[in-house]
């Protein structure tokens, strides 16, 4: 080969070094840009479904459509991880036979990511991770379409539902895949998560803790009383793992 072949080819594989990184770059922020996004939402949706004031009776339907919008975008960003395409059910369609390199404008007017229903799916085959609950995730979809079509939920708690798919659904996919603890997210600057996890207790809904866990507002002992003994004993064994016991002094009301 002689030295202008050498040179021409050299120049030709600088060229796609800085399309293939031009590329790479563009791809790996994406996965990124969801999940803020997706944390975004969770926070108005662990407020809409735990708080209620008057002139707020919207809330409960606000954060069903919060929480069904968190977990779409957390279950897109959790694919994203493998590799950002895999969002889009239409690759082939992302490339016009002209273009150098991807950018965000081909994939806003020609990307088509996969549907509410079609994500549980999308989540395993890419990822191996299934959702949780299939029940309680088929139900906010439910919930969902009707509030979003009709304005006419047909669920008689929908702040339930909403709570049921967050910490049924969101909270074991982004701690298991992220690290991150669902309580964390929420809008109340001046408490933290304390009404939140309040109202968790209060249901008996199970929840990611925080290595630094640490509750100040509220009694547990008063909130967890109504909840099941299975429950205050799963609740123990965590404050228990966390080294924080001292929050909560479980006993047995069997044995009394």
């Amino acid at each position: 080969m002689d030295a202008a072949v050498a040179d021409a080819a050299e120049g030709v594989r600088g060229e796609a070094s800085v399309v293939l990184n031009s590329h790479e770059n563009l791809l790996s922020g994406l996965a990124d840009r969801i999940l803020g996004l997706a944390q975004a939402a969770l926070k108005q949706a662990n407020m809409h479904a735990v708080f209620m004031d008057p002139g707020n009776e919207h809330w409960p339907l606000m954060a069903v459509l919060n929480a069904a919008h968190a977990g779409e975008l957390f279950i897109k960003a959790a694919v994203a991880v493998e590799h950002p395409l895999l969002i889009f059910k239409d690759i082939h369609g992302l490339d016009d036979r002209r273009s150098i390199e991807l950018d965000f404008k081909t994939l806003l007017e020609k990307g088509k990511t996969y549907g509410f229903d079609q994500l549980p799916q999308v989540l395993w085959t890419t990822t191996g991770i299934r959702v949780p609950d299939q029940i309680c995730y088929d139900r906010i979809q439910k919930l969902r379409n009707s509030i979003q079509h009709f304005c006419s939920p047909d669920d008689q708690d929908p702040s339930g539902a909403a709570i049921d798919f967050i910490y049924k659904i969101i909270d074991p996919i982004i701690y298991e895949r992220f690290g991150l603890c669902a309580i964390e997210f929420h809008e109340d600057h001046y408490v933290g998560y304390d009404y939140i996890v309040g109202a968790l207790l209060n249901r008996g809904v199970k929840f990611s803790l925080p290595a630094t866990f640490c509750i100040g507002e509220i009694d547990i002992e008063e909130e967890i009383s109504y909840s099941g003994e299975g429950y205050k004993k799963w609740f123990a064994s965590e404050l228990s793992r966390l080294g924080k016991s001292h929050l909560y002094n479980y006993h047995n009301d069997s044995d009394t």
